[in-house]
């Protein structure tokens, strides 16, 4: 069994996630429309080097079975449990950014990966 096979089983949590955030065309921004992703959501307090060179403190680190984008959001949860067209900088929704995103070629075979998000 191949470590994307490994992560893939132990990826067993249903997250919400929105992608990065694009331009309006009235100056604002908007998301696009949320899905579900399966994801391992591990709770912690520690400061990491961010995409952007600052050290940033996040509060989760989610092992993920598809890629996503830096300054997306993940809530863990479903969408049922969400109310109807959330967005993810709503208090109600708990929502996280993606402070950093990395994709790691397994072994072998090269074509699996390893992606982590940290919020």
């Amino acid at each position: 069994m191949g470590i994307e096979a490994l992560l893939i089983r132990t990826c067993d949590q249903t997250a919400v996630y929105w992608g990065a955030p694009v331009p309006d065309g009235s100056g604002g921004q908007t998301f696009a429309t949320p899905v579900e992703i399966a994801c391992r959501w591990e709770n912690t307090n520690t400061v990491i080097v961010a995409s952007d060179g600052r050290e940033v403190v996040i509060t989760a680190v989610v092992h993920l079975t598809q890629d996503v984008e830096e300054q997306g959001f993940l809530h863990l949860g479903a969408l049922a449990d969400l109310d109807s067209d959330p967005e993810p900088e709503d208090s109600a929704v708990n929502a996280y950014e993606i402070r950093r995103f990395d994709k790691m070629a397994g072994m072998k075979p090269v074509t699996e990966f390893v992606r982590v998000a940290y919020l």
